[in-house]
């Protein structure tokens, strides 16, 4: 008798849901094989631009200027590098690039400062893991940037994004992610959060939007629909690829028949489920994420 395929996974993060949207061999790459991807330049600052950014309210309100945050660029790079050797990888000791790469770090971080007033805000929780189980069982998880609370219990949801912003036409697929953790706080809180704020830091401006109750119960639909897509590419094996712009930064063109590749045969477990891995890789920036 042969081995059954393996099963739907029981949790999904917004990136691997934005991956399995944009391409399901992608999301078959990343959540089935777990083929490994290094750390590129571009994934490396996001990741050291958010940690600047969650530090910055380590310190007192009065202490938290543009220069402090600038400063705390070069010490958060250093523990990135020793924490992380693939991190560490990326550059060798003495490449010029690195200077490069780190003052475009630091005018990120600098840019902040036009878009919010960190010594007026006191976030409630940054960095912070959501995750409710759905009534069919799919568990939602996934790591905040930072969640504001205000003294009447109105919740800001918001996401820093070193990308470019995206054009009118596609703001509801920037806020995908967003969407994905109101519903999450929602269905755990039972509060719908008054604002979900995306902070484009490159181009030093914000998108907010107002989501309401109909909105996330639609948006709850479509998640649901999403995991029985994924479920049945599970159940057959078959994870088309959807070749875009996205295409030139993927780490697997080699195993993608788009570009002439094979994919590695399917894999096939006794049994158990395949488990989402909400972590590090829930930044847009760290992922082809079409939201960045």
């Amino acid at each position: 008798m042969p081995s059954p395929l393996p099963m739907l996974p029981m949790s999904l993060s917004p990136s691997r849901a934005a991956d399995f949207k944009s391409c399901p061999l992608l999301y078959r790459f990343r959540s089935v094989d777990r083929l490994p991807e290094d750390p590129t330049p571009e994934m490396a600052r996001g990741t050291l631009v958010h940690a600047v950014l969650e530090r910055i309210y380590d310190v007192a309100a009065v202490d938290r200027t543009p220069a402090a945050a600038v400063a705390m660029v070069g010490p958060e790079w250093e523990r990135l590098r020793g924490e992380d050797e693939r991190i560490a990888g990326i550059f060798t000791p003495d490449d010029p690039a690195v200077e490069v790469w780190l003052e475009s770090v630091r005018n990120l971080v600098e840019g902040y400062f036009s878009v919010e007033d960190p010594t007026r805000l006191e976030p409630a929780e940054r960095e912070c893991l959501v995750e409710t189980t759905l009534d069919d069982g799919l568990v939602l998880r996934g790591y905040v940037d930072r969640l504001d609370v205000s003294p009447a219990g109105d919740i800001r949801v918001v996401d820093y994004k070193t990308g470019k912003a995206p054009t009118e036409s596609f703001e509801a697929k920037a806020l995908f992610q967003l969407r994905f953790y109101a519903l999450v706080l929602w269905r755990t809180r039972g509060v719908v959060p008054r604002m979900l704020r995306l902070v484009y830091l490159k181009d030093r401006l914000v998108l907010d939007h107002s989501p309401d109750e109909a909105e996330l119960v639609r948006f709850e639909a479509s998640v649901k629909a999403l995991w029985s897509a994924i479920g049945q590419a599970m159940a057959t094996g078959e994870f088309a690829p959807k070749p875009s712009r996205l295409c030139s930064w993927c780490a697997h063109q080699d195993k993608c028949p788009a570009f002439g590749g094979t994919p590695p045969p399917f894999p096939v477990e006794v049994a158990g489920v395949i488990p989402d891995q909400a972590g590090g890789a829930d930044h847009p920036e760290q992922t082809l994420d079409y939201s960045s």
